[in-house]
Order: structure tokens, then sequence, then C-alpha cells
């Protein structure tokens, strides 16, 4: 059972799922911090759907996978003595480090799914992005270490001669696939609307919450419900030409118009929704600024907070998808939906769908 080749189907498994879970991770933090060379489409309108799902199922794949890697090569990573020679130092140090570091992974991944941050004394965010590099880091070290081994063992396949009534090979590889696609079809209907019904244990599903749309932060929780509910709300649209300051009645009064987009968010939930309001682009005409040019600075009734504001760029500004939402599904938003006024703009992550927005900067973007 514990054999090289045992050890080395498990390995290539997990390195895919790893390599999965890392481009699409990766993705997300430069969507939401992006460097100065990236660049991210508005359309498809569900493309971010997609990779943050995909990032999250196969994430909460490699657990079962990861626990069999582990007990396939437990006795190992005590042996002693710890280190024979400087070489051998230098492997289980990387050994270490990897384990250390897909651990911490999986377990703030699920955490933050769980939106359960009691346990993590750090922002969720940098400590798995930061971590995350470490993982592939000390990944791409063990491979090319064990390589000639891999190599062996999947060219020369070793009999399995488990005995009678005992667990066999193909079995522990049936029962660790078979865990994997379970713990898949439990949580894909957070994102994958037909599967929802069976996905128990998905944190979010479409169709619950206010106006059949789930949420993650309440107006009461963000502290703004006073605020948004007052008589007295204003938007403010700041220009280089002018400034205009609109009531929700100005807002309402404007053409409206009404989009079909998904809201999706980093912990892989999405739902979809159909919004209507004022287009970003008819916002950035009125502050006298290039629609097909123009960069905006969204910012939130939230007095504190890491995502009070969110920077629209060009591809979205201009993109006719791209609302300031005063209703969804007909209906004025619900409070915790943002009311009176929230940005939505397709293909972007939750997080920078900024709700209770009180003030748009926009600008050229060139």
């Amino acid at each position: 059972m514990r054999s090289p080749r045992l050890t080395s189907v498990l390995g290539l498994g997990l390195a895919v799922a790893f390599t999965i879970c890392f481009v699409t991770g990766l993705l997300s933090h430069f969507i939401q911090h992006p460097p100065a060379w990236f660049w991210w489409p508005s359309r498809p309108v569900g493309l971010y759907r997609f990779t943050q799902g995909l990032h999250v199922v196969t994430g909460l794949a490699c657990v079962p996978l990861l626990g069999a890697k582990l007990w396939s090569v437990y006795p190992r990573l005590f042996g002693w003595p710890p280190a024979r020679d400087p070489a051998h130092a230098i492997e289980r140090l990387s050994i270490a480090a990897l384990v250390a570091a897909s651990l911490f992974q999986i377990v703030s991944g699920i955490l933050n799914i769980s939106r359960w941050y009691t346990p993590m004394p750090f922002f969720f965010t940098a400590g798995h992005y930061w971590s995350a590099w470490l993982a592939v880091g000390a990944l791409l070290a063990h491979i090319g270490v064990k390589l000639p081994i891999v190599r062996r063992a999947l060219t020369r396949p070793i009999p399995d001669r488990t005995g009678p009534g005992a667990l066999s090979r193909r079995g522990l590889f049936g029962a660790v696939g078979a865990a994997a696609g379970v713990i898949t079809l439990a949580t894909a209907g957070q994102t994958v609307a037909p599967l929802s019904r069976i996905s128990v244990l998905a944190p979010r599903r479409p169709g619950t919450g206010p106006q059949q749309v789930p949420v993650n932060k309440t107006a009461g929780g963000a502290g703004v419900r006073e605020t948004a509910l007052s008589p007295s709300y204003r938007m403010t649209v700041v220009g280089p030409a002018r400034t205009v300051s609109l009531t929700l009645a100005e807002l309402t009064a404007m053409p409206q118009h009404t989009v079909i987009l998904p809201i999706s968010c980093v912990e892989g939930w999405s739902a979809t929704g159909t919004w209507t309001g004022v287009r970003l682009r008819d916002l950035a005409e009125l502050a006298g600024v290039d629609p097909d040019d123009a960069l905006a600075y969204v910012e939130s009734l939230e007095v504190r907070g890491r995502y009070r504001t969110s920077t629209v760029p060009p591809p979205h500004v201009r993109d006719a998808f791209t609302l300031i939402a005063l209703r969804l599904g007909g209906e004025p938003l619900h409070p915790d939906h943002g009311y009176p006024a929230r940005l939505i703009a397709p293909n972007r992550p939750g997080v920078l769908q900024t709700k209770w927005v009180t003030r748009i900067t926009i600008r050229s973007g060139s």
C-alpha cells in the first residue's frame, strides 16, 4: 500500500489540482490587486464565475487527495536521523515547507469560504497569496528531487499483493476519488445552480438570501443602514469638467437599463440576478469624460473596510452591462444588497461590486 507507485499516482493528482488552484487563485488576486501590466476583460460575463468556482471546488477536492498522500508517506516524514547529509537536509526542509504550506492553504481556504476568520490572526488574502507561492516553490523542488523515483514507479508497476479482506491499492484510489467526487457535488451547487439541491455542504446557494441572491455583508454589519435609508442621500459624480450631485429620484429619472448578470464571490458562490439602473458610461458622460476611455473610482457609504472602494477599469466602464444598479429582480435593492445604489459589472469579483455607492470619481483612463 505505502509504495512508490501509490505515492506517485496520488502526487500526480495533487500536483494537477494544486496547479489549477494556483493559476485560478493567482488570477483572482490580480483582478483584485492588479499590477500595472495586468488586463482583465469585461466579457464573457461569467468567466470569473467559472474560474473562481473551479478554484474553490478543486481546492476542496484536494482535501482527500492531500490526506491520502500524507498517509502514504507518513512513516518517512519522521525518519531518523532527520538529515544524513546537506543534500538530504535540503530535501527534508523542502518537504517540511511543502507540507506546512499545503495544509495552511487548504485549512485557511476552508475557513474563508465558511467566513470564519477568528482562528486567522492575519488578513486572509495576503496570507493565502504568499503561502501559495511557498507551496508551489516547494512543490517544484520536490518534483525535481523525486522525478526519477516517480518515473520508475509509473513505468514499472508494482503488483498489488494486498491480502484477502484488506483494502487494495486500487480500492484506496477508488475511495479517494469517490471522496473527492462527493465533496465536489456537495459544494459545486453554490456555483452550478442545477446542483444546488444536493450541494448540502455549500455555504451559499442560489435562491437564498434577500431577493433570492446571497449576501456576505449586511447593511447593519457595515454600519450603513441609517445613512443608506436616509432621505438626504446623494450620489456625487466627480469629473474633470464638472461635479454633479444626484438624489435617488434624479438617478431613477435617468435612462434605466436592465441586464442579467451573475454576482460571483471569492468564496466560490455565485448567483444570477436581473439588475436595473443607470449605465456607468452614462455617468461618465455626465461628468464630462469620454466613456470609451474612462476609469472610475467608486466609494461606499461604509466608513472603513478593505473593500469600501473599488476601481473600475476602462473595459468595464465602457461596457453597456456595467450599471449603478437601483433595482434587483424588478424591486428596489434590499438594504443588504446595497440600497439605494450599488455597482454591478460583468466579470468581476463580488468584493469589487461596491454596495451603498455614495461617490464616483471619473477620469480619463489613458
